[in-house]
């Protein structure tokens, strides 16, 4: 199991452009953005769902999809540097095994 519970999606990356390493790395970086928010909402959903159990009431759809958002939002910008490497190379290596 990956250690990234996030689903890339890669239907826009042109693969046969990717000869090289290098190639292969710039084409991480710009996934990169996407793939912070995308990992930032699913670390806030969990998050959402923990929270509602020990609430008694009941938030909107709107409510956990607005905070579900403004988490993933919140993550891109606030990730380390190691947060972000890693992630970068698991982008890497998610490339490498669709060549």
């Amino acid at each position: 199991m990956s250690k990234f519970p996030i689903d890339l999606d890669f239907s826009h990356v042109d693969l046969s452009s990717l000869e090289t390493e290098e190639d292969v790395r710039l084409e991480a970086k710009k996934l990169l953005p996407a793939a912070l928010v995308q990992l930032g909402e699913a670390v806030a959903l969990q998050t959402w769902e923990e929270l509602q159990k020990n609430f008694s009431g009941k938030a909107s759809q709107a409510e956990k999809r607005k905070f579900i958002q403004q988490t993933g939002k919140n993550y891109q910008r606030s990730a380390s540097n190691r947060e972000k490497q890693e992630l970068e190379e698991h982008i890497v290596e998610q490339l490498r095994q669709l060549l």
